[in-house]
């Protein structure tokens, strides 16, 4: 087969899978969630501890400040630093994207779109809209299942460094960059996580 066919088999098939609303993204939603743990294991109200900064290692850049914090979050949208809750903050949308929440939002809807070769690793994609705008772009390594690289408004994150609380595996930390040019810009790390049964004393919903 000459190479220009070979290419443009190729390149329509990959419009293909994008495009065909045949291929059911429901056996990638349910391997996700079991590679975590199952659904009964996400998390739904937890207390975190995190360091966050620009740069893109644990330690900031000279001149930089690094920053920690303590906040409890109830699913969907509630985030509380210390009394205080954040009110409309994109990154309750973060949260609810790593902690996979928005996987079983009866809100979202699935698209398979295709496959991404991120650091060495296949990673399969997955489109999640309906429970957020704009849509996220989810890819999981194809040999785990978890969650490698979320693209999301400009920016995407990598995560690493899985560790496991209660049943759960999650990622502890997080590196940010620009999709244009993929330069790294902020580095996040989860130091404690803290499955908690209820609310804590003084929190309470909206």
């Amino acid at each position: 087969m000459c190479r220009p066919l070979l290419l443009f088999l190729v390149a329509a098939s990959v419009t293909t899978l994008a495009q065909n609303p045949s291929v059911d993204p429901k056996p990638l939603v349910e391997k996700a969630l079991s590679a975590v743990g199952g659904k009964d294991k996400l998390l739904k109200i937890f207390r975190f501890n995190e360091i966050f900064h620009f740069g893109d290692q644990p330690e900031p850049p000279a001149g930089k400040k690094r920053s920690t914090r303590e906040s409890v979050y109830s699913q969907p949208d509630q985030w509380w630093l210390g009394k205080k809750e954040r009110g409309d903050e994109p990154a309750k949308d973060d949260v609810r994207a790593w902690s996979l929440d928005l996987l079983v939002d009866e809100k979202s809807k699935f698209e398979i779109i295709p496959d991404l070769i991120d650091e060495g690793k296949t990673c399969t994609g997955l489109r999640v809209s309906g429970s957020v705008t704009p849509a996220m772009d989810f890819y999981f390594d194809k040999e785990t299942t978890l969650l490698h690289r979320l693209d999301w408004r400009g920016d995407f994150y990598r995560f690493s460094e899985w560790k496991e609380h209660d049943g759960l595996k999650y990622a502890s930390k997080t590196i940010l960059f620009k999709v244009k040019g993929g330069k790294p810009w902020f580095f996040h790390e989860i130091t404690e996580l803290e499955r908690l049964a209820k609310l804590p004393e003084g929190l309470s919903k909206s």
